[in-house]
């Protein structure tokens, strides 16, 4: 059986992690202010997008991975590691 979501209900691994990070930027930066530097990076979100991700609501994509990589100066492998 194929498995689409974590055990906690969540759709993807790397959402809270990339809260942590988004809430560590000096200054500090809203989801909107993130959803800005991701599109200012090429990618097309808003604000409710970075907030479903934050929450496990949204799945996160390889390309979306990769920016949002790019824009918090982490590895995927960072974002993508178990705590």
């Amino acid at each position: 059986m194929y498995k689409n979501k974590n055990e906690d209900g969540t759709l993807n691994v790397s959402g809270k992690k990339i809260a942590t990070l988004r809430k560590q930027i000096e200054p500090k930066i809203s989801q909107h202010q993130f959803a800005v530097k991701l599109q200012n990076a090429g990618l097309d979100v808003d604000k409710n997008a970075v907030q479903k991700m934050e929450c496990g609501r949204r799945f996160i994509t390889d390309i979306e991975l990769k920016t949002i990589t790019r824009v918090l100066h982490v590895s995927a492998d960072e974002l993508l590691e178990d705590d």
